[in-house]
């Protein structure tokens, strides 16, 4: 009867397969009206003058709304430093100002969309323009123009980690190197693009039906700029077409809540691509410069390391991001001396913020690409350096803390080398060309990392839950109530795997009623890896607790949990010491690459990744998340380039940004699922779906530096970057 570790059938399945399923922008609601939203369309500029009156007189316009309109005109995850919209009249101070070609100015309401389009585009807005920074280094020069008063200096926040002692470390090293490391935006490209509806629920609630990532906090938000209480507001999530992150920060929540709150009618809207692209956060653009010291057996022995992020002009999540990638910037690794600086950057670019891996990627990239380098000078195998340094259950970590216990990342690489037939002496007599084609070189690269589950440096951190167990001499039904959202990753059936083990019954009994603020509790987001193991952990105590009311005979029997992990640490401001996490996951990758030198074509022929995920609660939904994490990272490492020029993005449609089709994904990939029980997860559990992403761009790069003896040591490796690297160390001659 025990539901956990089988591969259900997702829920969801049935509809989504039939085309049957609910997105947002399929729901249609009587008598509603339609939203358009004018951009800002420039990346820095004062709106002297706005006027409306040729659009308010449009046929078919109901309202148009500007910040005059909007009660609290500030809102953010963390730093409410955003305004909702742009322009004159404000209640807050600096929202005359737009900061990136995505703020919104404007809100045109009317009776179809096509009227609605239309009279945004005869809004007229008087400019005058400001000083533009789009790079890091101009934001932080001395009398440079502050962009937002949340980042004086240009600077949103800074840490530091200091461990040992680094200045004198370097002489008891026996090879040195150090690198420069540019990782680039990513845009999230879901499937739906942002779309929803608002209106006036039967108990006079701002109800909005969107797609998001946390209803509760979207309901704080939306509260917070309507200036109304929150139980006056009302989230719903139908189904979600992808977030990966990027549903994390609001998008069109609180605009759609202000026009139906004040017209008192269903309003709806859907961005077109173009709109999704220019008007949500990317993932964050980092530059990293790392040294990296080692004895001559391979033991690391210091790091330094400057880790800078671009935020773009609002917080964001940009600090937690900052701050997971200051903590990965040394890698899996124990290192006895460690020098840290980090600070994210406020520009005028396209916002940074969440993304699959949040940080780790980034950071990754850097500290992978130095133990990649290590070896080679010290001629020594890649897995197994690793190996010598990766961290257990006795290390100290680069924040001076030993981390929870359950530390598996030494048994990780192991077992993705075996199951990837990694042998130092097999590799190195390998023959390089592939297919018989002299162009076509092969190579393989191997890398691994860490990855926080839930989360961290402090923050608050609990799930909520109840279970109803319906029946009376026996069980008929388990409902189990939670808020947490399912992305497409498959949340919701794990959820009824896990309230159908807590309660003893089969999966075919549990029902499920999801993200829904009037219906539960706040099982917070999903982001972070972390709602099988918090969300998780909350069901199994509710149905537990329910099921011993109902052999109690309390019927039907009801029970809530809130589950509440062991409490983290922000950074130490002096040595950034802190317990940051409470738990984490391990991953390992070897990739096998083709690369062809006449074109600089990167082509993935196989991965092997080995997670330990603690315990799989549904196998093959596990399964599918690390196949879908090295597509989407495949995309991130040789395909997608996202290009911004004097703050204006110039890839803003899908024919421009290239993301991975089925030609272009790896043609096998492995995944090697390990269970290595977590001690604090629900069954054993971890979080798992970002661990996937994380060694993927290194791998790659390992596999090129295979393949063609040349480091490079910026991504995406695009065709024309890779040959051109090759040409400029010689290995081909330009034509």
């Amino acid at each position: 009867m025990n539901a956990i570790g089988q591969s259900h059938t997702r829920i969801d399945a049935r509809a989504k397969v039939l085309g049957t399923a609910q997105y947002p922008g399929d729901i249609d609601l009587p008598g509603q009206l339609w939203m358009k939203i004018r951009f800002a369309g420039r990346p820095h500029a004062r709106i002297v003058r706005l006027d409306t009156s040729r659009a308010e007189a449009h046929p078919g316009v109901v309202a148009v709304f500007t910040a005059k309109d909007v009660p609290v005109n500030g809102y953010g995850l963390g730093t409410p430093d955003q305004p909702v919209l742009c322009g004159p009249g404000s209640t807050s101070a600096g929202a005359d100002v737009v900061r990136f070609v995505g703020d919104q100015v404007a809100l045109v309401v009317a009776e179809t969309e096509q009227a609605a389009a239309e009279a945004r585009d005869l809004i007229d807005i008087e400019w005058q323009d400001l000083p533009l920074i789009t790079d890091i280094d101009a934001a932080l020069q001395p009398g440079a123009h502050e962009i937002v008063a949340s980042a004086p200096g240009n600077v949103f926040i800074r840490y530091r980690i200091r461990k040992g002692e680094v200045s004198t470390a370097w002489a008891d090293c026996d090879v040195i190197v150090q690198g420069e490391y540019h990782t680039p935006m990513q845009e999230h490209a879901y499937l739906q693009p942002e779309a929803g509806v608002s209106y006036i629920d039967d108990e006079g609630r701002v109800t909005v039906k969107v797609a998001g990532q946390w209803t509760h906090e979207d309901q704080l938000q939306i509260a917070h700029s309507l200036g109304l209480p929150a139980e006056q507001i009302r989230v719903i999530y139908p189904a979600i077409g992808g977030a990966f992150g990027g549903r994390e920060d609001m998008s069109i929540q609180i605009v759609l809540a202000l026009a139906a709150w004040k017209l008192r009618r269903p309003v709806k809207i859907i961005w077109s691509r173009e709109e999704s692209i220019v008007g949500h956060h990317k993932r964050h653009a980092f530059r990293i410069r790392a040294k990296w010291g080692a004895k001559r057996d391979g033991t690391l022995v210091a790091v330094e390391s400057e880790v800078v992020s671009d935020a773009g002009p609002y917080a964001y999540t940009s600090p937690k991001v900052l701050g997971n990638a200051t903590l990965l910037a040394t890698g899996a690794y124990e290192i006895p001396h460690v020098a840290v600086d980090a600070l994210t950057v406020a520009t005028n670019n396209v916002p940074g913020g969440a993304f699959r891996g949040f940080g780790g990627p980034q950071a990754t990239f850097a500290a992978e690409m130095q133990m990649d380098k290590l070896a080679a000078a010290l001629g020594l195998d890649p897995v197994a350096i690793r190996l010598k340094n990766a961290l257990t259950d006795d290390s100290i970590w680069s924040v001076g803390t030993r981390g929870p216990k359950g530390v598996t990342i030494k048994q990780v690489i192991a077992d993705c080398a075996t199951a990837a037939g990694w042998d130092a002496a097999a590799d190195a007599a390998r023959t390089r060309p592939a297919s018989g084609a002299p162009h076509l070189r092969r190579g393989r690269g191997f890398a691994c990392a860490v990855k926080n589950i839930g989360f961290s440096f402090g923050a608050p951190e609990s799930s909520e839950a109840r279970v109803e167990i319906q029946g009376d001499g026996e069980i008929e039904r388990v409902i189990v109530f939670a808020a947490g959202s399912d992305c497409g990753q498959g949340a919701h059936t794990a959820f009824v795997q896990m309230a159908a083990a807590g309660a003893g019954v089969s999966f075919d009994k549990v029902e499920i009623v999801a993200s829904d603020t009037a219906t539960s509790g706040d099982s917070g987001s999903a982001s972070a890896s972390r709602l099988t193991y918090m969300a998780g952990s909350a069901i199994k105590g509710a149905a537990e607790a329910a099921r011993k009311k109902w052999d109690e005979e309390e019927r039907p029997a009801n029970a809530s949990f809130v589950f509440r992990p062991t409490p983290t640490t922000g950074f130490g401001a002096d040595d950034g010491h802190c317990d940051p996490n409470f738990a984490y996951g391990y991953v390992a990758e070897v990739a096998d690459v083709e690369v062809d030198l006449e074109t600089g074509q990167v082509r993935l022929v196989e991965i092997v990744c080995a997670d330990d995920v603690g315990r799989a609660i549904n196998p093959q939904l596990v399964a599918g998340q690390i196949e879908g994490a090295i597509v989407q990272a495949a995309g991130y490492a040789v395909l997608e380039n996202f290009v911004m020029r004097e703050g204006r993005v110039l890839t803003p449609h899908l024919s421009t940004y290239l993301i991975p089709t089925v030609l272009d994904v790896p043609e096998r990939v492995k995944p090697v699922i390990l269970e290595y029980a977590e001690p604090g997860g629900p069954w054993g559990a971890r979080g798992m779906a970002e661990m996937p992403y994380l060694p993927l761009a290194p791998a790659v790069a390992a596999a090129i530096h295979d393949a063609t003896g040349v480091w490079i040591d910026q991504f995406p490796y695009t065709p024309e970057r890779v040959l051109q690297a090759l040409i400029d160390a010689g290995v081909v001659t330009e034509a």
